[in-house]
């Protein structure tokens, strides 16, 4: 998922780093307060507010569309699917009540919880699970998610390329509406984790074909999902605004209201915590010590599964050279912004598969074996004029512009980390680079743009947040032989290490599909190796979310991977604890 990324996505979107450091915090089980303590606030002060910073709007309410946190993070409070993750990152049945798999791995029969319906009242069945699912891959609906996360669905990329109109009845039975058999053409280990994707959530076609495949989002106040939340206003570019969801299968909410106002500029967004106006609020590395000295436990330093990292276009010139693409990132010393930037809140890396996910490589070194985190000026100067040699530049002032592509979100920390890395490539290897500050969901669109084609971005940042635990999701997943998230054309180009990248993604390839559980972890940690010796990403630092939340939200687990399970809504509540937020104009 990508963060703004994904991203993100979860139960506190407040976004910073980059374009943010996003809380996603998770409801739980909570030990009820002792009788001296807090109690249950009022009815009327059930009001959470959570605000979606760094952006003006979401991107799309659409599950099938969703690639960014920021739309997951509303997407997730109105649909639902099969199965989700838990707080501990494991896929569980959600709308289903139970699944089996087939013995040679090829099927999966899911049986649906009985009384499903949409928010509406409407029921919801077996045909709205196939339904939700082949739409996700209609090619009209032009989703660049649904393609990846449901690769395993037999025939799923036939009709996501037009060649056939439909795999309900092919790939996607329902012998009963109680009853789902998706039949996959491989054997995959992560099958059930991929599902948990929201491309897969299921949506009301009604409400779809009333309003029709883009506007539908519009509606819905009237239906549309069977999550715990339904849409009671959504304000553009203001707020979006959630109520229960009367027909919610699951714990109920114990929350009347639940507000999403829009910060353009994430530095406003503490501000507003600390003016009462919020509930939760990513932390500037300049309001640390304000942020640390707050009473009674506001400020929290979560570690998540959350990459941050540059990458550059194979297609485009001078990146298509693998000693100018390692001197670019052996210039950088990734323990300066780590500690100088963002005061520690930070974990310099150079991982492309986080601490605390399988298959994480505890020895893995940068490019050309280079350990240090600090990178290696000296050998990235040498790289450079060995690169620029290969091209025929016979000084820096031959080598073509060069413009990094980036999203602030308006946060101070972000463009202190974009000024930095851009003086250290002027500093070591003496290229200027152009900074291009944009809004985060026309980056999301440019970034798509770049896939074959090399006269799209030349260089970005962006982040990832695990989609799921398994290291597939950090490796064939962004870097195979067409998949959409391959927007750097790894492996489909024409540099001179090309036939590497090419063996690198068939290594990745029969990981995937490898049944031998340790092997195949071996297999990915060799293939990051590559990836990261290629410079396919260049990864900075690991996230750790910093951030404040309010003493009075009560039940809320933090989570690594930035969700917030549907059922644990029914233990999140406003205490009398204090401070807590003004919401008297939200009643």
């Amino acid at each position: 998922m990508r963060f703004g990324k994904k991203s993100a996505a979860g139960f506190l979107p407040a976004i910073f780093c980059l374009l943010s450091l996003l809380l996603v915090a998770c409801g739980g089980t909570t030990t009820p307060p002792a009788s001296t303590g807090p109690t249950k606030a009022a009815a009327s002060k059930q009001i959470l507010v959570l605000p979606e910073s760094g952006i003006a709007d979401i991107a799309t309410f659409d599950p099938a569309l969703s690639t960014d946190a920021p739309s997951i993070s509303a997407i997730d409070m109105v649909f639902t699917g099969l199965v989700q993750l838990n707080d501990k990152g494991q896929a569980v049945p959600q709308l289903a009540a139970s699944y089996q798999e087939s013995t040679d791995g090829l099927s999966w029969t899911f049986k649906l919880k009985s009384g499903l319906k949409f928010s509406d009242g409407t029921p919801l069945t077996s045909a709205d699970v196939a339904y939700s699912i082949d739409r996700a891959l209609q090619p009209a609906v032009k989703s660049t998610t649904a393609p990846i996360y449901l690769a395993l669905i037999k025939d799923s990329d036939l009709l996501n390329a037009g060649k056939i109109k439909t795999i309900i009845g092919d790939s996607l039975l329902t012998p009963d509406p109680q009853t789902i058999i998706i039949k996959a053409n491989k054997q995959a280990s992560y099958f059930l984790e991929a599902l948990t994707y929201s491309c897969s959530y299921i949506v009301e076609k009604s409400l779809i074909t009333k309003y029709g495949e883009t506007a539908w989002t519009d509606h819905l106040t009237e239906g549309g999902g069977a999550g715990p939340w339904q849409v009671s206003q959504y304000a553009h570019s203001k707020e979006i605004d959630f109520v229960p969801n009367a027909n919610y299968y699951g714990a109920k909410p114990q929350l009347k209201k639940v507000i999403f106002p829009f910060y353009k500029s994430a530095d406003t967004t503490f501000k507003a915590y600390q003016a009462g106006q919020v509930d939760t609020s990513g932390v500037p590395s300049a309001e640390l010590a304000t942020a640390k000295a707050l009473p009674n436990n506001q400020y929290h330093l979560i570690p998540q599964l959350w990459i941050a990292y540059y990458t550059m276009n194979y297609l485009t010139k001078p990146f298509d050279n693998i000693d100018i693409r390692q001197a670019f990132a052996l210039a950088i010393d990734k323990t300066v912004i780590a500690h100088s930037i963002y005061k520690d809140t930070v974990i310099a890396s150079n991982h492309i598969v986080p601490n605390g996910m399988p298959g994480y490589t505890p020895n893995l070194t940068g490019p050309d074996g280079v350990t240090s985190l600090s990178g290696d000026q000296a050998k990235a100067k040498q790289l450079l004029q060995t690169g620029m040699q290969q091209e025929g530049y016979a000084s820096i002032s031959q080598m073509p512009p060069i413009t990094l592509t980036v999203s602030s979100g308006g946060s101070t920390d972000a463009r202190n980390e974009f000024q930095a890395i851009q003086q250290m490539w002027q500093n070591t290897l003496g290229v200027k680079v152009t900074i291009n500050d944009i809004d985060f969901n026309k980056l999301l669109t440019d970034i798509s743009a770049a896939t074959n084609n090399p006269k799209g971005l030349q260089m970005w940042n962006i982040g990832w947040i695990a989609d799921y635990p398994d290291p597939q999701d950090w490796t064939t997943l962004q870097f195979d032989k067409g998949v959409p998230n391959n927007n750097m054309n790894y492996g489909q180009n024409n540099s001179s290490d090309a036939a590497q990248q090419q063996a690198t993604q068939q290594m990745l390839e029969q990981a995937d599909v490898n049944p031998d559980q340790t092997a195949r972890l071996k297999q990915y940690m060799t293939a990051e190796q590559q990836l990261v010796n290629d410079v396919a990403w260049l990864p900075v630092y690991q996230v750790a979310a910093s951030v404040v939340r309010m003493p009075c939200v009560t039940g809320v687990v933090d989570n690594p991977q930035e969700l917030t399970p549907p059922d644990d809504w029914g233990s999140i509540y406003i205490s009398t604890a204090t401070p807590c937020a003004d919401t008297s104009s939200y009643q």
